[in-house]
């Protein structure tokens, strides 16, 4: 029975404990801890959880023995040290994205889980939805052809009391902005579906928030051999209407799922009625998947227990976690210095490093709130 730790208590908390208990023959969790006195001990209660030890402390909490397993769940400037702090007590961790706000930090967490031989696994929950899963699955049988076009919408919506929180809306708390706190999520299934594109330019804009440092809407372009691909990242869209539409040679698959192909007349214009022996392909092969049997943060916490449990890597892993940082770190450094980014991001470059992202980010508003709750 593998004994769970929980670091940070706050809303996303819950995902991480209601995943843990659909898994009661496999784990159980045995402690909270918060930095907030008395948080943990709230959470505790709020789910009935009588039998674990609460935490103010969470360096305390690794170092009780009590744990096997340990969620980091807190703001993304703390998940370097507190990951690390574990790996190196021989704790398996599933962090939170993103992964780190640095490649530098990222890095130091996957040389500590070399060294300690545990799991490391990064929060990326949308590998663990059914529709995204057949996105995947079409993809990789090629009945698309070679990828022409990619249209990836991160869009989002939040007021300006949103930025009231303490640690958000801030460059050196939160990060950045709508790209790395929110986009991030689907520049991990960009890459889990086409891979690392090659370049990125990006621009960058405070549109709605006057209220934070960072950016709340950017809109980046990957190069992929003949092919490009646009991601679109945004807290100011109204109807947080979310896709991915990917235009191959043969045919056009999106989430929400539709397929859709072209035929070529002689003259090269669309035939009527398109290309209907692609579509059907397409459609068989969706028709005959099998849908996940646990999704989102419990499928991916099923994932972990079982490369546990196996001895194998984890669905979405520590070099997961780290590429989508790395595409978050190319669009800032395009979007600040007006520039295409070349990838990989050397160790030599200097936005690689910890602190330079926040050294050079522009401020286009000031934080004029901090509170230490979120308003209900």
């Amino acid at each position: 029975m593998l004994r769970i730790g929980i670091i940070g208590t706050g809303g996303i908390a819950d995902a991480h404990i209601d995943g843990y208990l659909s898994f009661p023959d496999e784990c159980e969790i045995a402690a909270l801890a918060d930095v907030i006195s008395g948080k943990a001990s709230q959470k505790a209660e709020a789910f009935g959880l009588t039998d674990v030890a609460t935490f103010d402390d969470p360096l305390e909490m690794i170092a009780s023995g009590l744990v096997d397993i340990v969620s980091i769940a807190t703001p993304p400037s703390t998940h370097a040290s507190l990951a690390i702090a574990a790996l190196d007590a021989g704790i398996h961790v599933l962090v939170e994205k993103p992964m780190a706000p640095s490649l530098e930090e990222c890095d130091a967490m996957l040389a500590a889980q070399e060294r300690s031989g545990t799991v490391l696994s990064v929060v990326a929950q949308n590998r663990f939805r059914d529709d995204l899963a057949t996105l995947k699955e079409v993809v990789d049988s090629g009945l698309l052809g070679s990828i022409s076009h990619v249209r990836v919408d991160s869009a989002w919506w939040r007021g300006l009391p949103y930025y009231d929180l303490w640690w958000r809306g801030t460059w050196e708390k939160e990060g950045g902005g709508c790209t790395l706190n929110h986009a991030i999520h689907h520049i991990d299934l960009l890459l889990w579906l086409l891979g690392s594109p090659s370049e990125i330019t990006a621009m960058l804009a405070n549109a709605q928030h006057d209220n934070a440092e960072v950016e709340d809407l950017s809109v980046a372009i990957f190069r992929y051999d003949r092919g490009l691909a646009q991601l679109t990242s945004s807290v100011v869209h109204h109807g947080q209407e979310q896709a991915i539409v990917i235009q191959g040679a043969n045919a056009r698959v999106s989430q929400p799922f539709s397929v859709i192909a072209e035929r070529a007349r002689a003259d090269g214009f669309p035939e009527e009625g398109g290309d209907s022996d692609v579509v059907a392909r397409i459609e068989a092969l969706v028709a005959a998947r099998t849908p996940l049997a646990h999704l989102g943060h419990e499928g991916q916490i099923g994932d972990l227990l079982g490369a546990i449990r196996d001895g194998r890597p984890p669905i979405a892993g520590g070099l997961d976690g780290r590429n989508a940082v790395e595409v978050v770190t190319a669009i800032y450094k395009a979007g600040f210095e007006r520039r295409f980014v070349s990838l990989p991001i050397e160790a030599s470059d200097p936005y690689y490093r910890a602190g330079q992202l926040v050294a050079n980010a522009p401020h286009f508003f000031e934080k004029t709130t901090s509170l230490i709750e979120a308003a209900s």
